[in-house]
Parts: C-alpha cells; sequence; structure tokens
C-alpha cells in the first residue's frame, strides 16, 4: 500500500476560496484537468483558469438554490471507484464516470454563522450536505484519492505532486483521510449539539463532542500523559481564544488552572476589580475592591504561603501598581482582558511569566455543557450557571437579620464557594476571602483548615486577632450536622451563607440562633468535584 497515485483529475469546491486561484494554477501547470461548482467555478474562469462545470460531468444543472449539486453517481462513482477492481472500472465505463484522484472540499461555515448570531433558518441553510458526503467518500477511498479539507492540505499536496511528478504518497493520503473523518465529525458534532440546543434536548439518544486543535502540549498533569487542547467556540473570552502576549509555552495545568482562575473573577462585575490567585485549580485568595491594587493585597494576604507559584486573574485591565506589585512575587501565569502599556513593560521584564490577554470576559451565566471520561463512557451536564444574582433571593433563617455589608460579603464568598473543590468553606470579610478550606471529605474537616489557613495569614502578617474574627463563612452545600456550623462559629464567623436542605437544618439553624449569628439558605448547592 506504499502505491503513488499521479493527481490526473480534480475535484474543486470550497467555501473559503483563499488562496484558491495560485493552488489551482499550480494544478493546471502539473495538467491536471479542474472540476468545479458554483461560486468556485466562476472565481477560477474569472482568473482564466479552464474549468469543467460539475454539471457537465452530472447532466444535471445546480437545483433548488445550490442544495444539489454534487450528490450525484458520477461525482460519487468517480471518488469511490476502486481502480484495481474491473467491476468498478467497467461501471465506471458503462455509466460515463470520470475518475476524480483529488478533491479539494471546504465546508459551509456553519459554526461562524452559528456564533454570528444568525437566525434559525439561516443556520439551516449553512449546514453543509454534498461536501460531507464527497469528503466521506474520498476519505473512504484514499487508497486512490487523495482529499483535502482545507488550503494547508493543499499545500501539502502541491509540494509532494510538485517533487514526484505530480505523485501523491500513500502515507499522505491516508493521514489526509484521517483528518477528514476528524473534520466531518467535528462539524456534525457541532450542528448537533447547536439542533439539540434549539429544541431544549439536554439528554439526546446519541450525543457527539468536537473541537479543532488549538494546541498539542508537551504533556498531561504528568509526564507521562498525551495532552492537547481543542477549541469548540471562537467567541467565548478566556484561556482557550486568549493571545499569550509573553512568557513560556502553557502546559496542561496552566491551562486548567488559567480556565479556573478566570472563570472565578469572571463573576464578578466588570466595574468593581476582581482579583483571585489560583492554585492547582483552587483559590487561594480572592478580592474584590474599587481599587485594583488593594484588591491585589488583600487576596495574596489570604494566603502568602500558597500564592507562591500561583496563577493570577483579573477581570479589568492590569494597571502599572498592580502589575509591580504582582511582579515582586514568583508568579507562573496571569490573564486579564487587558493590560497597560506601562504593566506590558514591568511584565516583560519577567521572562518566563506567561501573560494572556482575553479582550473580555465570558458570560458566567453562559449555557454549556461539561464532559468527563469515565471507564467505558462519558459523565455529561450542563455548567453550573446557577447564580444568586441579588439580595433577595436569600432566604435568612435565623432569628438575627444580616447587615448590608454581611449580604455584601456572603454574596462575594459564595460566588468564590462555587469555584472551590468541594466540600468547602471560605471565610470572607470586606469583599476579600481571609480562609480557603478546599476539597474535603468532611465539611467540618474543610471548615478547620479554612481556620488553620487564616490563623497562619494572620501569623504571617503580624496580627494577633485572628482574621475569622467577624467574618462570613459560605459553605457550597448544606452542613449534615451542627458540628461544620459549629466550627465556623468557633472561628469567628458572625454570618453564614449555604444551600439549605438537611434533614437536620431545624438542628442547624437552632445552633445558629443560640450562637447569636445570622444565616441565610441560597436553594442552591455548588458542588466541584
Amino acid at each position: 500500500m506504499n502505491q503513488i497515485i499521479t493527481i490526473k483529475r480534480a475535484l474543486l469546491s470550497v467555501s473559503d476560496k483563499t488562496g484558491l486561484i495560485k493552488q489551482a494554477q499550480r494544478l493546471e501547470a502539473l495538467g491536471v484537468e479542474i472540476i468545479s461548482t458554483g461560486g468556485t467555478a466562476k472565481e477560477l474562469l474569472d482568473a482564466g483558469i479552464k474549468v469543467i462545470d460539475a454539471s457537465q460531468i452530472t447532466d444535471f444543472p445546480e437545483m433548488m438554490n445550490g442544495r444539489v449539486k454534487t450528490l450525484h453517481p458520477r461525482i460519487h462513482g468517480g471518488l469511490l471507484a476502486c481502480r484495481d477492481q474491473e467491476e468498478h472500472r467497467q461501471a465506471m465505463h458503462d455509466h460515463n464516470i470520470p475518475q476524480i484522484d483529488l478533491l479539494l472540499v471546504n465546508l459551509y461555515p456553519f459554526e461562524q454563522t452559528r456564533d454570528s448570531g444568525a437566525d434559525f433558518a439561516t443556520c439551516i441553510e449553512n449546514i453543509d450536505i454534498g461536501g460531507p458526503a464527497m469528503l466521506r467518500s474520498a476519505a473512504k477511498n484514499h487508497a486512490f484519492v487523495t482529499v483535502c479539507t482545507d488550503k494547508d492540505d493543499m499545500e501539502q499536496v502541491l509540494s509532494e505532486m510538485e517533487s514526484s511528478l505530480a505523485g501523491v504518497s500513500h502515507a499522505l493520503r491516508a493521514a489526509l483521510a484521517a483528518k477528514t473523518f476528524s473534520k466531518t465529525a467535528q462539524y456534525d458534532a457541532a450542528i448537533s449539539s447547536w439542533f439539540n440546543q434549539q429544541i431544549n434536548e439536554t439528554s439526546p439518544k446519541y450525543q457527539a463532542f468536537g473541537g479543532t486543535l488549538q494546541q498539542k502540549l508537551r504533556y498531561g498533569e504528568n509526564p507521562h500523559q498525551k495532552a492537547a487542547v481543542y477549541r469548540t467556540n471562537d467567541q467565548v473570552a478566556g484561556v482557550v481564544n486568549a493571545k499569550q502576549v509573553q512568557g513560556k509555552e502553557l502546559s496542561y495545568n496552566n491551562f486548567n488552572d488559567l480556565n479556573a482562575a478566570f472563570e472565578l473573577v469572571s463573576e464578578f462585575p466588570i466595574d468593581k476589580p476582581a482579583i483571585a490567585i489560583i492554585k492547582h485549580a483552587n483559590p487561594c485568595g480572592v478580592a474584590v475592591d474599587d481599587d485594583q491594587l488593594t484588591a491585589w493585597n488583600a487576596a495574596l494576604a489570604c494566603d502568602p504561603v500558597s500564592a507562591f507559584g500561583g496563577i493570577i486573574a483579573l477581570n479589568s485591565e492590569v494597571n502599572s501598581e498592580t502589575a509591580k506589585a504582582i511582579s515582586q512575587l514568583f508568579i507562573e501565569a496571569v490573564i486579564a482582558p487587558s493590560a497597560c502599556a506601562q504593566a506590558l513593560e514591568l511584565f516583560a521584564t519577567k521572562k518566563n511569566l506567561r501573560l494572556l490577554l482575553t479582550d473580555g470576559l465570558p458570560d458566567p451565566a453562559r449555557n454549556g455543557t461539561e464532559v468527563k471520561a469515565i471507564a467505558g463512557g462519558l459523565l455529561v451536564q450542563s455548567r453550573d450557571n446557577g447564580q444568586v444574582l441579588n439580595k433577595s433571593d436569600l432566604n435568612c433563617v435565623t432569628k438575627i437579620k444580616p447587615t448590608d455589608q454581611q449580604i455584601d460579603d456572603m454574596l462575594f464568598a459564595w460566588k468564590v464557594a462555587k469555584h472551590v473543590k468541594s466540600n468547602t468553606i471560605i471565610y470572607a470579610k470586606d469583599g476579600a476571602t481571609v480562609g480557603v478550606g478546599a476539597g474535603q471529605m468532611s465539611r467540618l474537616d474543610a471548615a478547620k483548615i479554612a481556620t488553620i489557613k487564616a490563623n497562619n495569614a494572620a501569623k504571617i502578617a503580624g496580627e494577633s486577632t485572628a482574621k475569622t474574627i467577624g467574618s462570613v463563612a459560605a459553605s457550597d452545600a448544606f452542613f449534615p450536622f451542627a458540628d461544620g456550623l459549629l466550627e465556623v462559629i468557633e472561628a469567628g464567623s458572625i454570618a453564614v451563607i449555604q444551600p439549605g436542605g438537611s434533614i437536620r437544618d431545624d438542628e442547624v439553624i437552632a445552633a445558629a440562633d443560640k450562637a447569636g449569628i445570622t444565616m441565610v439558605f441560597t436553594g442552591m448547592r455548588h458542588f466541584k468535584h
């Protein structure tokens, strides 16, 4: 199967015509006959390139607004015929089917149309039918046919043809065929996902996922694992679509941590600077303040030890004062919507620092799908876009009602808790975390660890008073027993936000009332495993 196939006839039918003329001219120079369709044929003819219109092959005109033009035995027969089988050769002869050796098709821009906000009918019209059919036919018959899905494929093919008397190797044909099947699968996955969203189908019988390779990574979570990043949506601001301004190549763990950090700060309004410091996808510290530098200092103060070598995310343009402060600490990466000129200059002095700019924030309320591989299958769920939007969503269940400041801090802590691995307890005060207990097997242990973290931070800062005194506490899920709440109370919290819903809620509420603190229920859980 190492046979080199000489290209004598090619069919070109493309939506993206970038580079088309020059590539067609190179085919002509190699003596290749060109078949084409619709707008592609017109562009080639206008450039003086000799073209056979597909309708001359099929004896049928393009019809139904171009919906039907290549779905014909004389096209697919030319792509699917096995040249080494007498029966196939005879069928081609009997039915006047021309042999097609090379196919270049790039598909209708469905994803671009979808992302532009086009209406349902317009999206439907941008679903390619003939293109995928031809691509799959050519890919199946790659033993004899070379298939290209974009201009980069054609460049590879033309380079090989120009160095081997118009021939293409089996190795290249096979590689392009594999790419083609991946491309058509990705294209169909985008369509099926969009269509299911249109009819509010969340658990279709058949589920497809697809993406476009963004970059290969050196390795995964560990050096023995393979990894890559795939892009599924060009329109969502975030780490995948960010511009990396400087620094070393991003690793798998960098991508994971940067995403966790940026999703967290995107929960907060852009008119109030928010900063998150992330380590192993969990926050070391988070703060919001009218002044960006103050927010940075407050976030760092939460856990300055863990912040070393962390990931920083901001929801606003990085100013020079904050950039200077960040540059004084060893940080792996910074991600933000933008950075001022002075900040860029300061960061440039830290050659290994990875700096990513996103030109926007992702919408925390957006819909989406999360996928996790398990043995023999996939776990699929909609993304956690649930939020407590305002004070009226909170249900105060204690005798003592929260103050406005406590409510603000509880809502802040609740947003942070949503992005911390379960079980989690968050202590917060004045718009900043003061203790984070993450990823524990019991909620009681999460509360204890958050307290230990807060006390350690106080010692580092030279403060005699525990940072948890007078704080609010957030729990990502209900307290199953009163012991977890009692640990929070002992730490000094005077207000608690939690989902509620335990069979022992009455016991927990009674403990809060006995301690003279306030507690609100959200009615919504935020497990993050």
